[in-house]
């Protein structure tokens, strides 16, 4: 690694509890429109933007007839949930031994900017971050890599080790070349993140935080 490294940290289900809420958000929408995907596809979805996430589960069809509705139902779901979201145990920890590390950090997050802003304050990481990104500046969401463009402008680095939980963030990694950590706290397997990409996984941020200096993760 150079020096001009970012750590590109994922929110939903990373540093937040969050995919649980987003699948029965997205069920919920889903059903306003007599739609009823399974929820194991649901969920193996969340970590996808929902620009592309309503024709992956329900189809092309579903997109067509009720893609803009269906992304507005799932807001109008997911919103009154967002009181229930904790931070993940040690997610502000992880984020100041980063900073401590030398590395700039950046939350490479899709989420709405209400959300993100949300979440933040749910950290209380704003001073220890470099920058973080939201859906309304990039095209294409996950796994696409709008976003980690972005979030690597923001930085000011060319290279990042990406950190996240479903295999949306390694596929989207793995086209833009970077390297992955994943974390199992999102609920995808560790087969999963390590057949999308994932260079490293672990448990949980425990894990992570005992080996952060024996990894992609040790100082830049």
């Amino acid at each position: 690694m150079t020096s001009n490294t970012a750590v590109l940290l994922d929110v939903d289900g990373t540093l937040v509890d969050s995919n649980y809420h987003h699948v029965i958000a997205w069920a919920r929408a889903f059903a306003r429109y007599d739609l009823t995907p399974s929820l194991w596809r649901v969920h193996r979805h969340v970590g996808m933007g929902g620009d592309q996430f309503v024709q992956a589960v329900a189809g092309k069809q579903a997109e067509q007839e009720h893609g803009d509705a269906l992304r507005e139902a799932w807001l109008a779901e997911f919103d009154p949930l967002l009181a229930e979201v904790h931070a993940v145990p040690r997610a502000t920890e992880l984020v100041k031994a980063l900073g401590e590390r030398g590395w700039p950090v950046v939350l490479a997050s899709s989420g709405k900017p209400h959300h993100v802003d949300r979440f933040l304050d749910l950290l209380g990481a704003r001073d220890l971050l470099t920058a973080w990104t939201t859906s309304d500046e990039v095209e294409q969401t996950k796994p696409a890599t709008d976003l980690l463009d972005v979030a690597l402008r923001k930085a000011g680095a060319e290279r990042g080790v990406m950190v996240g939980d479903s295999r949306w963030d390694f596929e989207s990694a793995r086209r833009a070349g970077l390297p992955g950590v994943g974390l199992l706290t999102g609920g995808f397997s560790r087969e999963e993140l390590r057949d999308a990409g994932a260079d490293e996984v672990y448990t949980d941020l425990d894990e992570l935080l005992d080996h952060l200096d024996d990894g992609l993760l040790r100082a830049p």
